[in-house]
């Protein structure tokens, strides 16, 4: 149960406990390394990779300088299916609506697919507090965590990622499992219990891959086939989505679907592609009531701004799967729902500075991400973008760490201070020198000296990276070089 903070403790400690967590470390490393195969092989497959890359931009581009227009075509035809949208500007407005139609239609058992909005939104705790109603997720995945007592998704594709068979098999055990750890036995159980769900549910939420303009439909991807459960059983259906997920037609949902799961699972195409609304009189099935609640939440401050870029996300977490921090912290160390490079970008843009001010630098600026991304979003650029925003604009960078930024400036800015600090660099560094034996990972350390607990921002980086000691200045590759350039010497 959550909105989009995960976590109530500062970030260093949030880092120290993903850290600690070794099973998580094995789980993402070999997650990243398996789906970077699969990814790449897809995407070979479909064959001229960059060309669909630019293709998915400019689809995502174009919604979004034209997202007014887009918004209300899709509202209109909505409408004129027979169902209702509602636009909300914060969460607060969109679960108050949401828990009044469930008052409304007197409903009992709520079956939700999974849904990252929702969770935005809390939803399920609010729910949940509902007298004499029910709430169940109903993605393999999220129901182990929601069995789990909520625990936190660490992954925006893959969220129980953190968890292997034996946690899985006491999680089960609660709600009556009795067999082994096999994940087939486990996944047949799963089955059984939430058929039975599905069955009794009066209500469905989902969310939503991808709103087409033109038709008022909904498109959803799902790999279990729940989505399509909780659509069509229950007679009344709530689709909660963000103001950005839309397409002008079937064309490009067919172009974006094709993408998103060759990026997201590395298959040519997810399991299940549906596009539904309102039941019409000619189907058997369906929602007889149909909502469509969009949500704003602070997205539309990205539009017309240097971060506009991030709502062309598609949600396929490829970014999270090549990115070197998200494999050493996992989800959990963000603290947001949104974890990874496109979380460390949209997370400070939803909830703002204050909350996820230190997501911008939990990143090693690689670039990896941008370079995965299949629509093309400049995630390290926009990654600098927030640091020069906190750095200048919010005057965040004062006190201590201002006056060490000025010295650095003033001693590199004149030739006379720079030649001093380099002379005098191994004597003042030398109160954090400390002598280890040569070694394969400070080979190349000057005696094998490397420094700790550096002073002031120096530490920052000394914590979490070995530094190299500064030789003596006769030992100097400057010196070394000048002297050997007077002599002739190549060697």
């Amino acid at each position: 149960m959550m909105g989009l903070s995960t976590s109530t403790l500062p970030f260093k400690e949030r880092i120290a406990k993903a850290a600690s967590d070794q099973f998580a470390h094995g789980s993402i490393a070999k997650a990243q390394d398996v789906q970077y195969d699969k990814r790449e092989t897809a995407r070979a497959e479909l064959g001229h990779w960059e060309d669909w890359r630019k293709l998915g931009q400019s689809i995502r581009q174009h919604v979004l300088n034209y997202l007014p227009d887009y918004l209300e075509e899709f509202s209109d035809n909505v409408d004129k299916r027979g169902g209702n949208v509602f636009f909300a500007q914060t969460t607060e407005e969109a679960n108050d609506f949401i828990l009044d139609i469930i008052k409304q239609q007197k409903g009992q058992h709520v079956v939700k697919s999974k849904s990252m909005v929702t969770s935005e939104l809390g939803l399920d705790e609010k729910i949940d507090a509902l007298p004499d109603v029910s709430v169940l997720e109903t993605d393999l995945a999220e129901f182990i965590l929601e069995e789990d007592d909520w625990d936190e998704p660490s992954h925006i594709v893959f969220p129980a990622i953190h968890k292997n068979r034996d946690q899985v098999q006491e999680i089960f055990k609660k709600i009556g499992y009795q067999g082994d750890n096999d994940p087939k036995r486990m996944a047949r159980f799963a089955r059984k219990y939430l058929r039975e769900q599905f069955l009794a549910a009066d209500i469905g939420i989902t969310g939503c891959n991808f709103a087409i303009a033109d038709s008022g439909l909904i498109n959803l991807d799902t790999n279990e086939g729940n989505a399509d459960l909780a659509d069509s059983i229950p007679k009344t259906q709530i689709v909660v989505m963000g103001m950005e997920r839309l397409v002008p037609s079937m064309k490009e949902a067919e172009i974006l679907d094709n993408m998103l799961a060759r990026s997201a699972v590395g298959q040519k195409l997810t399991t299940y592609v549906t596009f539904e609304g309102q039941k019409t009189a000619q189907e058997s099935d369906g929602p007889e009531n149909f909502y469509v609640v969009i949500l704003d939440n602070n997205r539309s401050r990205a539009l017309g701004t240097e971060f506009q870029e991030i709502l062309q996300c598609i949600r396929c977490g490829a970014c999270l799967n090549v990115c070197p921090v998200y494999r050493q912290i996992g989800g959990h160390g963000y603290g947001s729902l949104y974890p990874g490079p496109v979380g460390a970008v949209l997370s400070p843009i939803l909830g703002g500075y204050e909350q996820f001010g230190e997501l911008p630098y939990a990143s090693s600026l690689c670039a990896a991400c941008t370079e995965t991304c299949p629509v093309l979003i400049p995630l390290h650029n926009l990654l600098i973008k927030h640091r020069e925003v906190e750095t200048d604009r919010l005057k965040m960078m004062h006190g201590f760490n201002d006056f060490q930024m000025r010295v650095v400036g003033m001693g590199t800015r004149s030739p006379f201070m720079f030649k001093m600090a380099l002379r005098f660099k191994h004597f003042g560094l030398g109160p954090w020198t400390h002598h280890r034996p040569v070694t394969a990972t400070n080979f190349f350390a000057y005696n094998g000296a490397m420094i700790t607990n550096g002073p002031g921002m120096v530490g920052g980086w000394t914590d979490v990276r070995d530094l190299p000691a500064p030789p003596k200045h006769h030992d100097d590759f400057r010196v070394w070089f000048k002297q050997h350039k007077k002599g002739g010497n190549p060697q």
